[in-house]
C-alpha cells in the first residue's frame, strides 16, 4: 500500500497554504495498492516533533474512519466519505500545521484493516489505535515537513 500527496513528496516541505494560518485545508492525497481483504480504511495525521513542554508525545491534526476502501483520490479540501476523529485540539477534520518552535515532520499515515471501527464521530486516534489492534493489514505512510511562519 502507498500513500502519496500531488502537493509535496515525501519529505519534502508542505506547502504553507495547508498550514493552520492560511488556507487551513487538507493538501490532495493518494492511496494505492490497497489489499483488497480491506473493509475499510483509517487516515491520521500528527506531529511527533511537539515540544516536551506541551506534556505529551505526539499533537494530532487529522483522524478519519472507517473509509472506504475503495477511496484512492483525497482531494484538497476534502468532504470526508468517512467518520471524522478528533485531534488534539479537540476539533473534527482537519488541522494544518503550525509548528511553535522549529521545523516539524507531519505524518500522513493510512492503515487497512480487516473491520469497521465501532466508534462514534469525534474518536480520539488512541481510541482507532485500540479499535483496530490485531485489525490493520497493512499500512502506508507520507512524511511532510513544515517551518514556523512567523519569526521566533
Amino acid at each position: 500500500m502507498k500513500i502519496t500527496s500531488l502537493a509535496f513528496e515525501n519529505g519534502e516541505m508542505i506547502p504553507k497554504k495547508y498550514g493552520r494560518d492560511f488556507e487551513n485545508v487538507n493538501p490532495p492525497l493518494r492511496i494505492e495498492d490497497v489489499p483488497e481483504e480491506a473493509v475499510s480504511l483509517v487516515l491520521t495525521m500528527d506531529d511527533p516533533d511537539i515540544p516536551e513542554a506541551v506534556g505529551i508525545p505526539v499533537w494530532d491534526h487529522w483522524v478519519v474512519f472507517n473509509l472506504s476502501p475503495n477511496v484512492c483520490d483525497i482531494p484538497e479540501h476534502w468532504s470526508v466519505e468517512g467518520i471524522r476523529g478528533k485531534g488534539t485540539r479537540g476539533e473534527l477534520g482537519y488541522g494544518g500545521p503550525r509548528p511553535p518552535d522549529k521545523e516539524h515532520r507531519y505524518f500522513f499515515t493510512v492503515y487497512a484493516i480487516d473491520i469497521l471501527l465501532d466508534l462514534s464521530e469525534g474518536a480520539t486516534k488512541v481510541e482507532c489505535i485500540d479499535a483496530m489492534a490485531d485489525h490493520v493489514l497493512e499500512k502506508a505512510e507520507l512524511m511532510g515537513r513544515f517551518a514556523p511562519t512567523v519569526s521566533l
